[in-house]
């Protein structure tokens, strides 16, 4: 090569690469202007120029269980079906046909949502006719996972499945006045509320930014995932609660009575096995039901107990006048006039007789409860009162719980100084009556009644319901003597033979209330709420059972109980596979001498 040519081939190598350093240089300067100098007004105007969007994410609200683990409620995933009109007619009209047309389409859309083709068909023409250019109709709510799924299958653009979690009660009005229901407008009732926040879902959060575009910016985005709610599992047994709501339904239908309950508690534990009434709600459609029906009765009704509280007239003279199941008084007829001015009467005519304790309770005689009464202060007998639960909501609190009302002493006159010894003046809750009768068949002990045995978050951490406190409430000596009296009530008593269960000794008391006029004060004639409570086996006992009905018409007296007691206590018996008793009884005689 000539050294003129070679000069001339490195200058244009020099220069060449002189014009790419320049040009490294300019995007070098660049670089530092825009990541360095300049940073901040970048970062504002890229700021500016994207949009932030944020979305909430839904958690799950949590499940409510039995004891057995059984789903009473949960939360499922459904979606509501909408379509654009407008995309469709779009197809239809357009060059290239859709595989599938409407006319099709429309048929498989609805075999799949349960409709006729026509149906769905003329929901998407009337809408048109109201507005042509209508980019939405409503097809129909509420479809299942399962449906959503086949009309994803179809694959049509118009179609637009928005999800949405709603509670579902799979065991429809199965403990249904419990569970409770969540309205409509968010309010909850039963269980729903009062477990609300073990319940609750922690909604979570999805943040990002988008430019003009509305294109994601890749890294942009953030998550804060939700937190479903926990699992609440209460001390129901589901199978019991079902047998008795089907019984009791059927025990108010044949006394022709308004409503009737039926509570089960554990004895050893104070835990709630059943609660079952009639009538009761359906979760599941709460508004197909009566608004008196919505809530549960066996906690906000509040009862006078008549006799089935003689027992515990009974433990306050054992307690504080030393008396015994053969303490005599005489009582002198059935329309016997205190010297207060009192007139008690029996239910019963009979002569004069000198009653023992056990066998005032046996007969129910209100005129030798009264003369017991008299062998200790009003004050003791209220105190009595109260510490067996009248007066105080149970430990449950459930939502509307009634605490029934106890009058204080100063109030009581010459007549309720006397019907106080027999169950009226004040009133009580089937469950204050179930937690009075735990305490007397648990040898004085008393347990505070529970529903809920535990709440487990969705991390799985079980948090358990405080354990409750027992609390001696009545020496276990006479307690045991008290017992032994009020299973002889169920073996001598004007029902005994109506609430046998065979191979087990049975302890119960019945109760016959009278009803009061709210716009007279005084009780309706002929009108009674009626009750029964027992426990078995007497001589070990393990389950308390209490049973009302509210103005039976059939049978008036308390004797219409027995026969939904005789039951719920044989299904209790045989649900538990409780041991049938091994000891005979020993009867209390003679009632009085």
């Amino acid at each position: 090569m000539k050294p003129r040519a070679s000069r001339t081939s490195r200058r244009r190598t020099v220069l060449a690469l002189a014009v790419i350093l320049a040009v490294m240089c300019g995007f070098l300067v660049r670089l530092v202007d825009v990541q360095v100098l300049s940073a901040s007004a970048n970062v504002k105007q890229s700021v500016d120029w994207s949009l932030g969007s944020t979305r909430e994410i839904d958690g799950a609200r949590g499940k409510i269980v039995d004891s057995n683990g059984t789903v009473l409620a949960e939360s499922q995933l459904v979606y509501d079906i909408d379509m654009d009109p407008s995309i469709m007619r779009g197809l239809e009209t357009g060059k290239t046909k859709p595989k599938l047309p409407w006319a099709q389409a429309s048929e498989k859309i609805a075999a799949i949502l349960g409709e006729k083709g026509d149906a769905v068909r003329t929901i998407v023409a009337d809408r048109l006719k109201e507005d042509p250019e209508a980019k939405w109709v409503e097809l129909k709510k509420g479809v299942s996972a399962d449906q959503f799924l086949k009309l994803r299958a179809l694959g049509l653009p118009y179609l637009q499945p928005n999800p949405r979690s709603v509670r579902v009660y799979p065991n429809g009005a199965v403990a249904g006045n419990l569970i409770g229901f969540i309205a409509g407008n968010g309010d909850r009732e039963g269980l729903e509320e009062a477990q609300n926040q073990c319940l609750s879902a922690t909604k979570g959060k999805e943040s990002y930014l988008t430019g003009k575009d509305g294109v994601v910016i890749p890294g942009s985005q953030t998550e804060k995932p939700a937190v479903d709610g926990g699992t609440v599992t209460l001390t129901i047994n589901t199978e019991l609660q079902w047998y008795l709501q089907q019984m009791i339904s059927e025990e108010v239908a044949a006394q022709g009575a308004k409503a009737g309950t039926v509570t089960v508690v554990e004895v050893g534990t104070g835990k709630i096995r059943a609660a079952a009434e009639y009538p009761t709600v359906d979760p599941n459609d709460p508004g197909a039901a009566n608004p008196e029906d919505r809530g549960s009765r066996i906690f906000s009704t509040s009862f006078e107990p008549g006799s089935t509280f003689k027992a515990i007239t009974a433990a306050s003279v054992m307690e504080y006048a030393n008396a015994n199941a053969s303490t005599v008084v005489t009582g002198a007829s059935s329309h016997e006039e205190f010297p207060n001015g009192a007139v008690i009467n029996d239910a019963f005519e009979h002569p004069a007789y000198d009653y023992t304790l056990a066998g005032a309770l046996i007969d129910s005689s209100n005129v030798a409860l009264s003369k017991f009464g008299d062998m200790v202060t009003d004050q003791q007998r209220y105190d009595e009162l109260v510490k067996f639960g009248v007066g105080s909501k149970t430990a449950i609190d459930f939502p509307g719980e009634a605490s029934g009302v106890i009058h204080p002493v100063k109030d009581w006159d010459y007549q309720s100084h006397y019907t106080t010894t027999f169950g009226q003046y004040y009133t009580v809750t089937a469950p204050q009556v179930a937690s009075a009768y735990q305490a007397i068949a648990n040898g004085g002990v008393k347990i505070p009644l529970s529903l809920v045995e535990s709440c487990t978050a969705a991390d799985g951490k079980v948090s358990a319901a405080p354990a409750p406190k027992p609390q001696r409430i009545f020496d276990a000596t006479k307690d045991a003597e008290l017992s032994r009296m009020i299973e002889n009530v169920a073996a001598q008593g004007s029902v005994s033979d109506m609430i046998k269960v065979p191979g087990y000794r049975i302890a119960a008391k019945t109760g016959t209330a009278q009803k009061p006029d709210p716009t007279t004060g005084a009780y309706k004639e002929g009108i009674y709420f009626t009750s029964m409570v027992g426990y078995a086996p007497a001589d070990h006992p393990e389950y308390v059972v209490v049973v009302t009905l509210d103005e039976p018409t059939r049978v008036t007296s308390s004797a219409a109980t027995a026969p939904a007691f005789q039951k719920a206590m044989t299904q209790v018996l045989k649900t538990y596979r409780v041991q049938p008793s091994t000891t005979p009884m020993e009867p209390l005689l003679p009632k009085y001498q």
